[in-house]
Order: structure tokens, then sequence, then C-alpha cells
């Protein structure tokens, strides 16, 4: 019985906050949820996120240690150099892991700091690798865990065991015996008991209260250690979205002066002429009926060019079929006008509808990467390929002509780039020399908001 208590009332605790936690996450507020916080599901995440943290912990400093000592050995060879950056580079996965492990007790997750991207050739791997002060981080920390994790142990084990052994004292200090004095006084073995199970009732809201507490304070560290600051991050946002407003506002001005140029140069003129051929057919109308004949049907023919010009320029501002029938039949119609043979790949349900802003943006990806691949990539082949991921919309263009594609400033893969992230989506090229070529859009779930048509 001296095991078997203790794991019984260990048993029903954890039953009961399995059938209890959900109503008692709800409904505690105050004095409330202190008293019933031995059945709250954080404090089982946490105190079972703090026994993991202690072996993670530990293996995870055994095997830096051991590679920082093989690497600091063998530097005089040359390799040391190679397996101090693979210890670095296990640091980060010991970050990664320990930012999900912080994030177990139902916390929002924590956002990773940045790392720098490695470079072409050993010296830009060397320089992401070794001079990357967010990777350095993650060392200092798997040194500073260890010691952390072991006080966050000790300190849990120790309080559990004697909660749970105070509230099972019935089942192992109860058993017939005679009484024993205290201080002269008789006391029976039931009284004892009695008074550790109430001991222990009262210690369980402590302990319970302390493993939260303790995994609260351990995401600080790691939130300090290992992730992005919050007002840094909040800084860059604001920076981006500045950046990406200004580069919205120059492609907007850009499109009106290129529409007010198409409207002078084009549908202007057509309509000056034919507003001059009707009034000269006005003037022959009695004089020379089949001047005037010839002068209104050069007119009709001016008007059907001048409509067809219009038609053109709506078209490039947002096709008709784009606002009646949404994204999949508008990249359909782009795919079939476009000169290299081109399929649509769309997971999307049939007649899915997204905002207008989001519709409109990815359409235009499609049709500024389509356009560059009619003139500069001599494709025989395109794909366009629609999908969620995650709740957000990916639109993707492959082609199999010669790769070379760049975003560069003042092109119009960057004027789309900045609309795209406007929208807080992202526009990557990957397009080797030789081929292929994928343009990737990815808008953000908050984006995502669908009606289905019909």
């Amino acid at each position: 019985m001296i095991f078997g208590g203790p794991l019984l009332v260990l048993g029903l605790l954890l039953i009961l906050s399995a059938l209890l936690g959900a109503q008692v996450e709800r409904r505690a507020r105050g004095v409330a949820a202190f008293v019933l916080s031995p059945l709250h599901p954080a404090t089982w995440r946490s105190t079972r996120a703090i026994v993991q943290g202690f072996f993670i912990e530990t293996v995870a400093f055994s095997v830096v240690v051991s590679i920082f000592s093989a690497g600091g050995s063998l530097l005089v060879v040359g390799v040391g150099v190679v397996v101090i950056g693979l210890g670095i580079e296990a640091c980060r996965l010991v970050a990664r892991i320990e930012r999900s492990r912080a994030s177990a007790p139902g916390a929002r997750p924590l956002q990773p700091h940045p790392y720098s991207q490695y470079g072409s050739g050993p010296r830009g791997l060397a320089t992401a690798v070794f001079l990357d002060v967010n990777r350095w981080r993650d060392v200092v920390y798997v040194f500073v865990a260890l010691p952390l994790a072991i006080l966050e142990f000790a300190v849990i084990l120790g309080l559990w065991i004697l909660t749970v052994s105070l509230l099972s004292a019935p089942f192992w200090f109860g058993s017939p015996s005679p009484p024993f004095t205290l201080t002269g006084l008789p006391v029976s073995p039931a009284t004892v008991a009695v008074a550790a199970g109430l001991v222990g009732l009262l210690l369980a809201p402590v302990a319970a209260s302390v493993s939260q507490g303790l995994m609260t304070l351990h995401r600080a560290v790691v939130a300090g250690l290992l992730c992005a600051s919050e007002q840094r991050a909040l800084e860059r946002r604001v920076e981006t979205l500045e950046e990406s407003r200004q580069t919205v506002l120059d492609v907007e001005a850009s499109e009106l002066r290129g529409i007010e140029r198409d409207l002078h140069d084009g549908a202007q003129q057509r309509l000056v002429m034919l507003a001059m051929d009707l009034s000269l057919a006005a003037e022959r109308f009695d004089s020379d009926p089949a001047g005037a004949k010839e002068l209104v049907e050069d007119a009709r023919d001016q008007a059907r060019l001048a409509l067809a010009e219009l038609r053109d320029l709506v078209r490039g501002i947002a096709p008709p079929i784009l606002t009646d029938r949404g994204l999949v039949p508008a990249l359909s119609a782009i795919a079939g006008r476009c000169s290299v043979p081109t399929v649509v790949q769309s997971s999307l349900p049939e007649g899915e509808r997204l905002p207008d802003t989001l519709e409109r943006a990815a359409y235009f990806v499609v049709a500024e990467a389509l356009t560059n691949i009619a003139k500069h990539a001599t494709a025989r082949r395109c794909e366009i390929r629609c999908r969620r991921d995650a709740g957000s919309l990916v639109v993707e263009v492959w082609d199999d002509g010669s790769g070379g594609a760049r975003i560069i400033p003042g092109g119009g893969l960057a004027g789309l780039a900045g609309r795209i992230e406007a929208l807080d989506g992202s526009l990557t090229v990957t397009s080797p020399t030789g081929g292929p070529t994928l343009v990737r859009a990815k808008f953000p779930a908050a984006y995502g908001a669908v009606a289905t048509a019909g």
C-alpha cells in the first residue's frame, strides 16, 4: 500500500482532470480557479512539459557539449570548424523543440527569431552559421536551460510527491495499529491520516499553481532568448507596410499614367476621327450621298476599333469574368489566350469566391507571369496552380522555359510583390538559369474568407 496509495490518488486526479477539466477551464475564476487548479488541464500540461524539459535538456546539453568538445579537439586539423558548426545547428534544433514545448500549456505559439539565410559557397555558409547572433543565442540557451530544467524538475517533483503522499495517507497510515504518544498525549493513526489528508488538500492547489507559474516563467525565458522581440517584430511590420504602401502608390500612379496614355493615343484619337468623319458626312449628305455613305462606314469602323481598345483597356484593369465568375474561371480564360500551352490546376471548391482585393491581386500575378513567359521564357508548357495551404491561398505559375527571372526594382514583378505585401502576403520567384521557373504568391488566411457562388 505504500506505493499503491499514491498511485491511486494520482490516477484519480488525472481522471477527474480529464472529466472536469474543460468545465474548470471555462468557468473557474479567482479563488475558485486556485482551489480547482489541480483539475485544470493547464496544470498537467505544464507538469508534463517540465518533466519533458528535464530529459530534453539533459540529452541536448550532453550532445551539444560532446559536439563542441570534439570540434575543439579537431580544430588543429581544420575539421573542428565543421563540427562546431554542426553543434550550432544542433542548438537551433533544440531551440525549435523548446519553442514548441513552451507553447504546450495552451498559450499562443511562439515565433522564432529570424536566422541568417545560408549563403552560397563555403564562405556564405560559414558567415550564416558563425556570425548569426540568433544562432549564438540558441547556444547560450542550451547551457542556461539545463540548470533551469533541473531546478524546475526538482521543485515540481518534490511538491507533487509530497502532495500525493499526504493525500494518500489514509491508504498507508490508517492500518490498524495501537495509538502512540505525541508530546505526552495519545494520538491514533487515523487522526494522523486525516490530518495528513487535509494538509495534502491544502497543498494540492499550491503545487498546481507552482507548476503553471514555473512553466510561465520558463516560457518567458524561451521568449527572451529564442524568439523575436514583439516590439521589434511590430517595428519591422510597420516598416514593411510603409514600404509596400509606397510601392502600391507608385504602381497605381504608373498604371494611371499608362491608362491616360492609352486613352490619349488610342481610343481618344479614334473618337476624334469618328467625330470628324460624321461631320464631313453630314455636310455631304445632300450633295454627295455616296461619299457621305463612305464616311459613315469609316466612322463605324473607327467606333468599332475604339470600342475594342476600350474593352482591352478595361480588361487590363479588371476583366469582367473575374468580377462575375471568380478567380479560377478568370485564370482559365487568361490561360486560353496565352501563346504557350497552359493548364490550370485548382483544388479550390467549385464556385468559391474570395474577397475582391485578393482575387484581383492573384489574377494580376498570373497575368504578369504569363506575359513574361510569352515574351522571354521560350517555354513549351506552363501550369497555373491554385490551392489552400493551412488556410492561406497559394497561387503558382510554373513554366519549363529558360529561367533567369528576377524581381528587380521598377519591374512588373516588383510592383506585384508590393501589392501582395500590402495584403500581408509574399511573392517568391525561383528561376535558376536554364529553368524551370516558379512564381509563387501566398496570401494569408486572414484574407481567405470565402463565399460560395450560387
